[in-house]
């Protein structure tokens, strides 16, 4: 490719391990590879300084942010009654206008204040980078920045800017987005519908929906990771592993490698730690994020009320290798993975499934629900798994076994999956997709 071009991704956040932020990476690792130049906006960014432009108001938890979407999603009727009183053009009011559906004028007012601020700085970030091209990464999908979201779809309706959406995770898709206030903003930006925009989904049912809901076609890019070039050998760092985690040598390593949050299932690798009746121990490698204590509250109970062993490793599983403050090893994913017995992935909701693919990548066994995404994007290309249908039955129970007792039957399995994820779910395929949406949006071979 002769012609540089310069790309701007724009999200609420560009830092950490959540599957937007990873998944931005991938893409940008390919674009840079066949000649693109990235840029970034957000409201939290570890990309280069130079490359970005961090507006803090584009954070979903700016507390200005925060505190329109606790409004917004809260379906509370003492909020509504608040705001009833507080205003006097709605109190003059018949009272059966007012309900947890309708939103207090204030807050209209600086959704749109903020809105307009957000879209002078993407005004702004158009021109400095000089861009010909938008990557949104679910900005205009799942709408925990109202302001950010409307402020994109203005932009790109006054300026025809050439727009890949990216999906990752639509409201229709979260129980807490149902009752709101803000349904005219929710028709409007999540997602536009706009001729320049192209619309990028994760799987193929969010395809039907976004098909059936607003009559538009979208592309399906399924999440990938770099099967082309195998995870290196597990070096001496990583040997202590095991040991750090507190895992003797004749108990079994479960890895959860997921955020603590609800919709990850753990009670279920909880309960498999206990049926299982071989000595085994649960490592969670992730904290609870933004979504509260109240779940890992949950499953710390549940594990005591079982009698298994759960050890949280949020302060020793980070992105780099380092040293804690009390002086214990820091050790990356990539180290913690190759030295489990069996992954456990029981999430009830996944938009696609990273954890899998990592666990593929690192030759790993899963333990994985049939969650609706693994059903049909996902196991009917043929992968080997220890699966169960929302409850863990004998049948998956003496598979798990099974597994785990058998390490040549483990291995096999390994490397079947791993060239299947390289067919289906790798850089290439990646590649050769956004090569033909890129053209599309360029008018041109590129």
């Amino acid at each position: 490719m002769s012609e540089v071009h310069n790309i701007g991704f724009i999200s609420t956040r560009f830092a950490g391990t959540d599957g937007v932020s990873l998944e931005t990476e991938k893409w940008a690792t390919v674009l840079e590879r066949l000649g693109y130049a990235c840029f970034y906006f957000a409201g939290e960014c570890d990309r280069d300084p130079t490359k970005s432009r961090v507006v803090a108001e584009a954070f979903y938890r700016h507390p200005e942010i925060d505190a329109i979407n606790q409004q917004a999603y809260s379906g509370s009727w003492s909020l509504a009654k608040e705001a009833r009183a507080e205003h006097s053009e709605i109190s003059a009011l018949h009272k059966d206008f007012f309900s947890i559906y309708v939103r207090p004028p204030q807050m209209t007012r600086r959704i749109h204040e903020l809105k307009e601020h957000l879209k002078a700085q993407l005004y702004q970030f158009a021109q400095h980078f000089d861009l010909e091209v938008l990557i949104v990464e679910n900005a205009l999908a799942i709408p925990l920045n109202l302001p950010l979201g409307l402020a994109l779809t203005e932009f790109i309706a006054e300026t025809g800017f050439p727009t890949i959406a990216h999906h990752h995770d639509f409201a229709w898709e979260r129980q807490r987005f149902q009752v709101n206030c803000v349904a005219d903003y929710l028709a409007a930006a999540f997602p536009p519908t706009l001729p320049s925009v192209r619309h990028v989904v994760i799987n193929s049912v969010q395809a039907q929906q976004v098909a059936s809901r607003y009559g538009v076609t979208s592309r399906v890019i399924p999440n990938v990771m770099d099967f082309d070039s195998p995870p290196s050998a597990s070096d001496s760092y990583a040997e202590t592993v095991r040991a750090d985690f507190g895992i003797a040598p004749h108990e079994y390593f479960l890895l959860q490698p997921t955020r603590v949050i609800q919709r990850k299932g753990i009670e279920h690798a909880i309960e498999l730690a206990k049926r299982l009746e071989l000595p085994a121990k649960l490592v969670i490698t992730h904290a609870s994020g933004d979504e509260g204590n109240e779940y890992e509250q949950r499953v710390r109970e549940y594990a005591d009320l079982l009698n298994v062993t759960v050890r949280f490793e949020a302060d020793q599983v980070q992105d780099q290798r380092g040293t804690t403050a009390d002086g214990q090893k820091i050790y990356t994913l990539g180290d913690v993975y190759p030295h489990a017995d069996l992954v456990t992935y029981p999430s009830s909701i996944e938009g696609f499934g990273n954890a899998f693919l990592e666990s593929v990548y690192y030759r790993r066994p899963i333990f994985v629900n049939n969650y609706s995404i693994y059903e049909v994007d996902i196991k009917p290309k043929g992968f080997h798994t220890v699966w169960f249908d929302g409850y863990i039955d004998k049948n998956a129970l003496g598979a798990a076994r099974k597994i785990l007792q058998n390490p040549e039957l483990a291995q096999e399995w390994a490397e079947l999956n791993y060239q299947l994820a390289r067919r289906y779910f790798s850089y290439s395929v990646l590649e050769r997709r956004l090569q033909a949406i890129l053209a599309d949006c360029l008018g041109k071979h590129v």
